[in-house]
Order: C-alpha cells, then sequence, then structure tokens
C-alpha cells in the first residue's frame, strides 16, 4: 500500500539523503517499514529568515497497513494515496483522409505535437520561424545590432517565445495531467526533480537541447516539421477545414491545432479574415525592474551560506490598490531580452540560464488591463493598443532596439 506524507519540514541545512529517516521519525515508523519512496513536492519556506526549511510531500510504499502504528509529530500528515491516472481523450470514429496539422513549434505546439505522435497521428507541425540551431545565430546576430527577422527571432522558431525566456514550468493547478507534461520534459533531457519542483525551472541554455529531443521523439514516431513554414489562411468549406494557406503552398487538413503564441498578430489577422469567431482578452502591460541578485540574495536569505545550497533568490510580491500590480516572470540571475515580434516596436522579457548566475535579478512590473479599456470593441483591439504603445517604445529606444532606462527612485519621483 502507498502513504502520502505531506508537511515534512526540513532545515535546508539537512542534506536530502536524511528525508526518508525523517519523514520515518515523524510518522512513527521505522526507515526499513519504507520499501520506497518518492517525492511528490517540494518547496521552500522562507518566511523566516532565520530558519529557512524545505517542505516535502513524499509518497512512501509500505507492505502493510501503517495505520496502527502511526504517531506523526510537528505537523506531519499522512493518508492513503493511489496515483490518479492520465486519462487519455477518447478518439473518434471517422477515418481522417489527412494527418493532423499543428501550427507553431512553442510550449502548447511541442506538447499537442508530442502527444498526437505518441498516440499514432504522424502529426505535421509547421513553424514560422527555423531550427533552434538556426535561431541562435539569428539571434546573436539581432542582438549584436543585426537586422530584425519577422519570423526568426526571439519568439517565433523552434520552441516558439518559451525557448529563449527562462524556462519555467509555473502552473497554479495540479492533476495528472500537469505530471504527464512535467514527465515528457524529464524523457527529453530536464532533470529528474522538475516532477516535483515548487517552481521548476529549465533554463534557458538546456531548452535548446530539450526542444531537439521532443522533435527527434516526434519525427521518430512518423511526425514531421516544416520550418519557415508560416500560415496565412484557412480554406473552409461548408462549415468544414479542408486545407491550410502557408507560405510554403496549401496542405489538406481537416484537422488544425492552433498553437501560434501571444506575438503572430499577423495570424490573428488571417484567422479573422478566414471568418472565425475570435474575442478580446484582457492581458497584462508594464515594464520590466532589474536589481543587484545580491539584494535579493540577501533579503531572502540573510546568511550568504543559504545561496550555496540554494541558489540565486526569486520573489513574487503583489502591491494592492485601485488597481492591483504585480510582478510576472522574475529572473532571478538573468538579463533582459528585447523579446520583439514586429520591425519597428519595441517589447521586454527576461532570461535567465539554469545555473542563475548573472549579478542581476530582474523581474514583469505589470497591471491587468481589462477589455473595458482597449477603446474598441473590434477583436483585435488589445492588439492595436498593444502595438500602439511598443511603437512609442521603439522611439524611445533611438530606433536601435536596446531598451530604455530609467532609475526606480526616478520613475518613483516622477522625474
Amino acid at each position: 500500500m502507498q502513504l502520502r506524507i505531506s508537511n515534512v519540514r526540513i532545515p535546508v541545512e539537512i542534506p536530502e539523503d536524511q528525508l526518508a529517516a525523517t519523514v520515518a521519525a515523524r510518522t512513527g515508523l521505522r526507515t526499513d517499514d519504507l520499501c520506497s519512496m518518492r517525492i511528490l513536492r517540494k518547496s521552500l519556506d522562507a518566511r523566516q529568515r532565520d530558519r529557512l526549511q524545505f517542505v516535502y510531500s513524499v509518497v512512501a510504499k509500505l507492505d502493510d497497513d501503517p495505520s496502527p502504528r502511526i504517531r506523526t509529530t510537528d505537523g506531519v500528515k499522512a493518508d492513503l494515496w493511489q496515483q490518479e491516472p492520465f486519462e487519455d481523450p477518447v478518439p473518434g470514429s471517422q477515418p481522417m483522409p489527412d494527418r493532423p496539422v499543428v501550427v507553431g513549434s512553442g510550449p502548447a505546439g511541442l506538447l499537442a505535437g508530442y502527444f498526437l505522435a505518441l498516440k499514432g497521428y504522424r502529426p505535421l507541425i509547421i513553424e514560422r520561424g527555423q531550427a533552434v540551431r538556426d535561431r541562435v545565430p539569428a539571434i546573436r546576430e539581432f542582438d549584436g545590432g543585426g537586422e530584425h527577422d519577422p519570423d526568426n527571432n526571439y519568439l517565433f522558431g523552434e520552441g516558439g517565445a518559451g525557448c529563449f525566456s527562462d524556462g519555467k514550468l509555473t502552473c497554479r493547478i495540479s492533476g495528472p495531467d500537469v505530471d504527464w507534461v512535467l514527465q515528457s520534459f524529464v524523457d527529453c533531457g530536464g532533470r529528474s526533480s522538475l516532477v516535483y519542483e515548487h517552481r521548476p525551472h529549465l533554463g534557458s541554455n538546456k531548452l535548446p537541447m530539450i526542444c531537439r529531443n521532443y522533435r527527434r521523439k516526434i519525427e521518430a514516431l512518423g511526425g514531421e516539421y516544416r520550418f519557415g513554414c508560416r500560415l496565412e489562411g484557412l480554406h473552409i468549406t461548408d462549415g468544414q477545414l479542408t486545407a491550410l494557406h502557408t507560405s510554403s503552398g496549401q496542405i489538406a487538413t481537416q484537422h488544425c491545432v492552433l498553437a501560434i503564441g501571444h506575438s503572430a498578430r499577423d495570424t490573428y489577422h488571417a484567422l479573422l479574415d478566414a471568418g472565425l469567431p475570435l474575442r478580446q482578452k484582457a492581458f497584462q502591460l508594464g515594464l520590466r525592474i532589474e536589481h543587484p541578485q545580491q539584494v535579493i540574495n540577501d533579503h531572502k536569505y540573510g546568511r550568504p551560506e543559504y545561496l550555496r545550497s540554494l541558489g540565486a533568490a526569486d520573489y513574487s510580491l503583489v502591491a494592492r490598490g485601485s488597481r492591483d500590480l504585480f510582478t510576472f516572470c522574475m529572473c532571478a540571475g538573468g538579463i533582459v531580452i528585447p523579446s520583439v515580434s514586429e520591425p519597428n516596436m519595441f517589447c521586454s522579457n527576461g532570461m535567465s540560464n539554469s545555473r542563475h548566475d548573472t549579478p542581476y535579478a530582474n523581474s514583469g512590473l505589470v497591471v491587468t488591463l481589462d477589455t473595458a479599456e482597449f477603446g474598441s470593441d473590434h477583436p483585435l483591439a488589445g492588439v492595436h493598443l498593444q502595438q500602439k504603445y511598443e511603437a512609442i517604445a521603439f522611439e524611445l529606444t533611438g530606433r536601435s532596439y536596446r531598451a530604455p532606462i530609467q532609475r526606480a527612485r526616478d520613475f518613483l519621483a516622477d522625474r
């Protein structure tokens, strides 16, 4: 039988190989009673700087019913546990004359293509940008002052925007589907602890390799990638999709997964022109704030020795008011990048490598814009608003794609 044991708190100085002994001691069991044990969740409790603790939930396998022997202490909870199965979607009954097409190879397209390939559907994945091996030199050239490529940049190409934006796997829900996704990242090269960490992070330096591994698995299962292939329109007959119009020609299909991300604005227009119903959606708007990483470490940890075992500190903040202000996509030990999707526009993002080893931390400071603030009921009014401010930001860069910078104290003083 299996037992879920939660709220097991251990000082961060204690090695993880002592977890089993701690679990046994706080449940009244012997270490020998635990046939096996695996971690379900691990998080850091940093509310008291002089008492940082890891908080664990584990699943322990036992030979018999331990209920009569269990005596929990120190707030530990124990209950019987059974793995919730991941239920596959029910397949249809009609034959498919053409294989499904996934538009976009970012996180959504990657996982959709991988799942379809595992189920034998041999998906075709089309991507307007290039393979990750060709994205890297294009991005380096852009960072060095080169021209912006509207199809192959920080946002478009294999892996999508996620490939060069930190690789956080934060999810505010849990369940067998989330577990399946996390395990797939491990299977494609991510570290095994991704499946239980509170804030799993792949790192921008690891993501190109992981994206390539997904592609190789998909191709080995009969799937196909077409790079440099941009969706430009749909062919719909009697309410049924029959083909996609792309920059590389027409593709016959009756089933299409649109995984186009948040920045393929020309594709949004093409979908609207094809008669697809689109609706407005609220979004977040703001700026990036950057600080010395050491300031964040000192504030959160207090003691420098914690840095060796915990790595660069992160944070998440909310300021309540007439309009809530909150941090987003905090990059510990990272850099700020120009996440530009269109020429003559400017937008920033943050990224960090798996080691979080730059001297600076950065985070988005954003507020939510409701659809009522878009100034129009046009389905793409929010996109038009984004373009307006990105064009203004580009002018403030001196038309150079180099971010305008202001000290936080001057911003707060409206100077």
